[in-house]
């Protein structure tokens, strides 16, 4: 991971606004377990260590409540009771932030718990100053565009040919990522792409991610009752599953920086 640091690091310095005007928004997209949180970390701690003003905003912190899911899954398709896909975020809110933001006002960036599988109260979010000189929006769909409707009509897997056959809820996530998501990624300066291998390795990734979650909640003596099992990790990944092959597809060619990882998450030649 330290080389993609540093391979981020120096296109930033030369994305900077020289002059400290308008804050730098930063895309970082990547498959689930690819590094992006820790990469956005390393990058906060050295740009920080220099006096440039820095921030990290998760796309995950963005998730609507199991209410607001529940109500969607009701109204529009089952499979959207699962965090994850465009739809499951509260995209107005992400758009009021880097809007906030981009105009140089403080601002709180909000929090969510996944052990908890809710959002975090307001008491809890990360306060941010006025004048921000940089943040890093990450997240596993940051930056990503709508398939071409044809795209949509066979599955990409089990879950869709099983619970989705008549693609509405695949429909309805692609309508949003050209629509609401557009307006939120239009927002996005330069985009990072930390691109995975192929799909095949994100399982075992998230599940290492789990693990770590775990590990850390035991440490705490917080409850692990909403942490998930094998069988249930794998039917939740598949969700990302057709759009994770769509950004590995098409990103690549507009993306700003693109790191090619191995399995192990190395960056190779």
């Amino acid at each position: 991971m330290t080389e993609s640091l540093d391979r981020v690091e120096r296109a930033v310095n030369g994305w900077l606004n020289p002059d400290g005007g308008r804050p730098l928004i930063l895309g970082l997209c990547g498959a689930q377990g690819s590094g992006k949180s820790t990469l956005a970390e390393g990058l906060r701690s050295r740009m920080e260590a220099r006096g440039i003003a820095t921030a990290i905003l998760s796309l995950d912190d963005l998730y609507l409540s199991g209410d607001a899911r529940a109500a969607l899954a009701r109204d529009i398709h089952p499979l959207l009771r699962t965090r994850g896909v465009p739809l499951t975020h509260d995209v107005a809110h992400g758009i009021a932030l880097l809007d906030a933001i981009r105009t140089g006002h403080a601002t709180s960036l909000p929090r969510f718990d996944k052990s908890r599988d809710e959002p975090e109260p307001p008491t809890r979010w990360q306060p941010v100053p006025a004048r921000l000189d940089l943040l890093i929006f990450e997240g596993w769909c940051v930056g990503a565009r709508a398939q071409d409707d044809a795209a949509l009509a066979l599955p990409a897997n089990a879950l869709e040919r099983d619970e989705d056959p008549d693609a509405i809820w695949r429909r309805a996530v692609n309508a949003a990522l050209g629509t609401a998501y557009a307006d939120l990624f239009a927002r996005i300066d330069r985009l990072v792409l930390l691109a995975a291998p192929g799909f095949d390795i994100v399982a075992r990734w998230r599940s290492e991610q789990e693990a770590t979650l775990r590990r850390a909640l035991e440490a705490r003596g917080a409850s692990t009752a909403g942490l998930m099992d094998a069988p249930a990790l794998a039917r939740f990944v598949a969700h990302y599953a057709r759009l994770t092959r769509w950004i590995l597809d098409e990103m690549p060619t507009r993306a700003d920086l693109v790191l090619h990882l191995d399995t192990e998450r190395t960056l190779t030649a």
